[in-house]
């Protein structure tokens, strides 16, 4: 027998992956929203199978979900193409109408129901080892691990039986339409497992991790790496990373397990927006500053080389004269200047700056571009 606190961790691990799956594909779509909106649209899906079935265990929720699910993108769309309004307007008006009227319906008429707005919402991974599934008095673990285990399954089934489509229609739409398949199935096939997926975990961790771990893994996986298999590594990654972090955070602090989690997908997601090589901040922060410096070193050298040999060299060649007419602050000229001569473009002998061979021609090239 497995610790509650371990059977939690695996739960957690496989709804990370489980999330991530989809979430890279609508990361690279640019449909973050979307995941946001079907998370909470398929409430109206959950509360309306309840009504019809009248037991929150029963596997129709998760069609009722799906269903919905789709119908929010369909929806979505349909809005998007009368012209009138952007993606992220059309989201904007349906997600809340079908969110309101699923908590409406459960506000007035499942109140006492355990699918309440604030467990749907917020969901309690740390009860999720009380829920067992037990088969001819055999204890098989949580209810949880199998429902979200059929989830990841059937998340892997799909991208790897429709990996070649998935890529094609993310990337090159119509190539997809000129090679003979609908772009528009995928898209629909996708969206529905999104649904599926955040129903499936909706019991255990609620919609706020789900949408955290949708997106958040996902969107640090896209800043660390451009090759898609490995983007998808990545980010199943980084949601089992959260997910432990989150957990032991919440162990520290005595907080909420699902809200730990998804804080900390967070603040990887921060993390690999500072500090990503190439993409980050700070990478793009010091190779703006770099080039400005690149900059800066050719003008400055040109500048010379235009007035090397004339009247006006002792007056234009100096240091002086690049904060006057360069119109550059003092500590700037003075880098400019170190590092030209550090890089053997220029001499400084105290009075002149004085272009060597190899900055004449680094001068001539730049003139020439």
């Amino acid at each position: 027998m497995l610790s509650p606190q371990a059977e939690i961790l695996i739960l957690a691990a496989i709804v990370a992956v489980a999330c991530g799956l989809p979430g890279v594909f609508l990361v690279l779509r640019r449909m973050s929203l979307m995941s946001d909106a079907i998370s909470h649209s398929i409430l109206l899906g959950i509360v309306l199978a309840f009504f019809i079935i009248r037991d929150v265990s029963s596997p129709f929720l998760i069609i009722g979900a799906a269903l919905v699910g789709v119908l929010t993108v369909i929806l979505t769309e349909l809005l998007k193409k009368t012209g009138k309004m952007k993606e992220d307007a059309s989201i904007g008006l349906v997600f809340p109408a079908l969110f309101s009227i699923g908590v409406i319906l459960i506000s007035k008429f499942a109140g006492n129901v355990h699918i309440d707005s604030d467990a749907v919402l917020l969901g309690e991974i740390g009860l999720a080892p009380f829920n067992r599934l037990l088969i001819n008095g055999i204890d098989l673990g949580p209810v949880s691990w199998w429902i979200m285990g059929s989830v990841l399954l059937l998340n892997l089934i799909f991208i790897i039986v429709f990996y070649k489509e998935l890529k094609l229609a993310t990337f090159d739409s119509a190539l997809a339409v000129s090679l003979g398949f609908s772009p528009a199935i995928i898209h629909y096939a996708l969206m529905a497992l999104v649904s599926i997926t955040a129903v499936g975990a909706f019991d255990s961790v609620g919609s706020i991790l789900v949408v955290a771990l949708i997106i958040a893994p996902p969107s640090a996986a896209f800043l660390l790496t451009s090759r898609l298999h490995s983007m998808i590594y990545v980010s199943a990654l980084i949601g089992i990373i959260s997910s432990v972090s989150g957990f032991y955070l919440a162990r520290i602090f005595d907080a909420s397990i699902a809200g730990s989690m998804a804080m900390m997908s967070g603040i990887f997601f921060l993390a690999a927006l500072l500090f990503a090589p190439g993409s980050g901040l700070i990478a793009k922060l010091i190779t703006h500053r770099n080039r400005r410096y690149e900059f800066a070193l050719s003008m400055l050298a040109v500048h010379l080389l235009a007035h090397e040999g004339t009247r006006k060299e002792t007056e234009e060649n100096t240091f002086t004269n690049s904060l006057i007419h360069m119109r550059w602050p003092k500590r700037f000229a003075e880098k400019v200047i170190s590092k030209s001569v550090k890089e053997g473009l220029i001499v400084d002998d105290g009075k002149l700056l004085r272009l060597t061979d190899f900055g004449r021609s680094t001068a001539r090239k730049v003139m020439t571009l």
